[in-house]
């Protein structure tokens, strides 16, 4: 009989388990940056974006919009890249739930953007014009 292979993953437990997180988090980072054109994208966004936050930004909660904002455009376009990736892994023949999976994800990322340029948008009126 064959041996079954056992896929569950540990990450370990204490300080253990944060170093090997972290290793996890690099790896997705990594992933993302090599297979998601539109992650690289937001990425450069956020290094062109971010020095400029300190500068737009008139106070700390102004500061921290502003940031969280960038943020949230990475984050929801990672999580929009895993669904994907799950997905694509399933099966790339057409299938109505891997489609609504795949339009779920990239509403997640509209709603990211647009919440990034209200909060852009909002703080520059506020101390601009």
């Amino acid at each position: 009989m064959a041996e079954e292979k056992n896929y569950s993953k540990t990450n370990g437990s204490g300080v253990e388990r944060v170093i090997n997180a972290t290793k996890c988090s690099t790896k997705g980072f990594k992933a993302a940056y090599i297979n998601e054109a539109a992650f690289r994208q937001e990425l450069f966004l956020f290094v062109f974006l971010f020095p400029l936050s300190f500068f737009i930004s008139e106070n700390i909660t102004q500061l921290i919009l502003l940031i969280i904002s960038l943020l949230l455009v990475l984050f929801a376009e990672i999580i929009n890249s895993a669904i994907e990736a799950v997905v694509d892994r399933v099966g790339l023949e057409y299938h109505e739930l891997s489609g609504r999976a795949k339009d779920l994800g990239s509403a997640t990322v509209f709603i990211g953007v647009t919440i990034f340029l209200i909060t852009w948008v909002g703080i520059l009126i506020d101390n601009y014009i």
